[in-house]
């Protein structure tokens, strides 16, 4: 099994986790500006405890690479919060979490990541069950304009995020510590996450959809975070980020459960497909 895949398994499921919360407070009418915002909140203290406690807060200059990332990271998650609006969780959350193929592509063309037959087998799995996942269409034809805006904004983030991921890599490999990577990006985003709420609202004053559901999320997200960069410190980027980034399995099978959004055979065979491109990846 590779080395640090029990990181990228401990980030999948987090990943899953706030996903869903994400979704949670899309439904009780949380705004994605005011969610961000409270969640930067949480994330900052979050990841430099996680720091102190694992003495890993060494701050060289492969660390500046998690400037960008923090503006990659906000770009990502702010229009993939705006998605659920108007989009199921269980198609809006593996189209997000497709940008581990954005990451794999880069690692090994631009850091020359061995490309193996575990690697390529599964990542054409996960695209297959991505594909599966996408099969059902709007059953509304009012319905149309909401699900373009919904994929439109979800594209958009997977790009920032499957970029921003591979920037993780970069740093690690300028000498940089997980936990000061992390630590470097999030100023980046406690900074500017309260500007849409000024320029929006004109004030910022979360709702209580925000306060309820946010400061979770930002735990679960920061953790996650955490244990993905770790476990970049320790295998490749195209085994390790396309593990911890399938963790819209969980995302889909809580949406299904809880959620009570519709379940076909279609989408039943994209998780089988889903889970044999994790075991795939994780003997890669």
């Amino acid at each position: 099994m590779s080395p640090g895949i029990q990181f990228a398994l401990g980030a999948m499921l987090l990943f899953g986790v706030v996903d869903l919360i994400y979704k949670r407070g899309a439904a009780a009418g949380a705004l994605p500006h005011q969610f961000l915002m409270v969640q930067s909140w949480v994330f900052l203290p979050t990841v430099a405890a996680y720091g102190l406690v694992t003495g890993s807060l060494h701050f060289v200059p492969g660390t500046l690479w998690g400037l960008p990332v923090g503006v990659l990271v906000l770009t990502g998650f702010y229009n993939f919060a705006h998605s659920l609006k108007s989009g199921p969780v269980s198609v809006n959350a593996p189209v997000f979490r497709l940008s581990f193929v954005i990451t794999a592509a880069l690692a090994v063309a631009l850091l020359g990541e061995p490309l193996s037959a575990y690697k390529v087998a599964g990542i054409a799995l996960a695209l297959v069950a991505v594909w599966l996942l996408l099969g059902a269409p709007a059953a509304v034809d009012a319905g149309r304009h909401e699900s373009r805006s919904s994929l439109a904004r979800v594209l958009v983030a997977t790009a920032a995020i499957g970029i921003g991921n591979f920037l993780y890599k970069y740093g690690l490999h300028a000498g940089a510590t997980p936990a000061s990577l992390i630590v470097a990006q999030a100023p980046v985003v406690v900074g500017c996450s309260p500007a849409l709420p000024g320029i929006v609202d004109r004030r910022i004053r979360p709702s209580r959809a925000v306060l309820r559901n946010a400061p979770l999320a930002g735990v679960a997200i920061a953790l996650a975070f955490c244990l993905m960069v770790e476990s970049l410190a320790r295998g490749d980027a195209s085994v390790m980020v396309p593990v911890a980034q399938m963790g819209f399995v969980a995302t889909s099978l809580f949406g299904f459960v809880f959620l009570r959004e519709p379940f076909s055979l279609r989408k039943g065979a994209g998780l089988v497909a889903a889970l044999a491109a994790l075991a795939s990846l994780a003997g890669g």
